[in-house]
């Protein structure tokens, strides 16, 4: 009975997310529609839309169960972080796996009827462990931004070099992206063939910007346009940015050696009460169950879990100092 309550929930779950996911699509190409037809009555000239000239990893045009992911604000979403974490899945592929990853979450869930109820214990493990296969993704994410970090400066260094030696920005591009090892050579090869199939710089370094979403990287966009239009030494802009990128590196270290004690803290509190719990059941392992089958147990043991989650975030907001 539990888990027919549970599979109903989660079936009329989907149906009102569909619904209201393609309504807002509907929304979204009614206005673009109207926006286009208003800018060609004013030029009187059919819209042109410049686009990335790269291939996307998805189909342009998905068909079947990707067309239904894609009216999901969340593909786009899931997309781009997949993009970024220089992954070759799909958003299809990665919410499946959320969705195959939820069925163990809600077998658990029922059998531990630890929060409140079965459906709900069904419903926030399945949420757990459903978010685990996204989770992933954002830490290989955050770990080859990092790694994009470490190198962006020896790469401003190289293209300085390279246009002292009488090399043109797009020719220092090239030899960059062959020279310069991966993911950052990855990136620069990317931009460097968009430019080359003939897209604008400014547009190929917009798509750059977009791929790696680092400040650095706005910078040096930045930079390359201004200079662009206004003139200047673009070798001795890039260089003063890497030296800047360089110290602000080394302020970096020096906050996160200062809140080091933070981190340690944040840590300990996170996985104390974690290791209490596991303790107490080993030493006595009917103490917690009969807090957890008292109704107002549950209620404590779901505010005990919320307050950690909101305190260790709270102490990560705290020590997170952005330089």
């Amino acid at each position: 009975m539990q888990i027919a309550v549970v599979v109903s929930f989660m079936v009329v779950f989907a149906l009102v997310l569909l619904a209201v996911s393609v309504g807002l699509k509907f929304l979204d190409a009614r206005r673009k529609s109207q926006v286009a037809d208003m800018l060609q009555t004013a030029s009187g000239e059919p819209v042109i839309v410049v686009t990335n000239l790269l291939k996307d990893i998805d189909l342009d045009r998905p068909t079947g169960f990707k067309r239904v992911l894609a009216s999901f604000q969340f593909s786009r979403h899931a997309q781009q972080q997949i993009q970024q974490a220089g992954l070759s899945w799909s958003s299809a592929r990665l919410i499946t796996a959320m969705g195959l990853a939820m069925i163990p979450g809600l077998g658990v869930g029922a059998w531990c009827k630890i929060l409140l109820n079965g459906p709900t214990s069904a419903v926030i493990f399945a949420v757990v462990t459903g978010s685990v296969p996204y989770l992933i993704v954002r830490h290989k994410r955050k770990k080859r931004l990092d790694t994009l970090e470490e190198q962006f400066p020896d790469a401003l260094d190289f293209l300085a070099r390279s246009m002292r030696a009488g090399h043109a920005f797009s020719i220092s591009l090239e030899m960059l992206g062959e020279e310069m090892a991966d993911p950052l050579g990855q990136e620069f090869r990317a931009l460097f063939n968009e430019q080359n199939l003939g897209a604008p710089l400014e547009t190929a370094l917009r798509n750059f910007s977009e791929r790696v979403p680092l400040l650095d990287v706005r910078f040096f966009t930045s930079s390359v346009l201004l200079q662009k239009q206004t003139g200047g030494n673009l070798s001795e802009i890039l260089s003063r940015l890497a030296y800047v990128i360089r110290e602000r590196f080394r302020l970096k270290g020096q906050v996160k050696a200062a809140s080091a004690h933070g981190r340690l803290t944040a840590t300990i509190l996170a996985l104390l009460p974690v290791a209490t719990m596991l303790g107490l059941l080993i030493v006595a392992p009917g103490y917690l169950q009969g807090m957890a089958a008292d109704s107002d147990g549950k209620w404590m043991i779901g505010g005990a879990i919320f307050a950690q989650i909101l305190g260790n975030f709270f102490i990560k907001k705290i020590i997170n100092i952005k330089v």
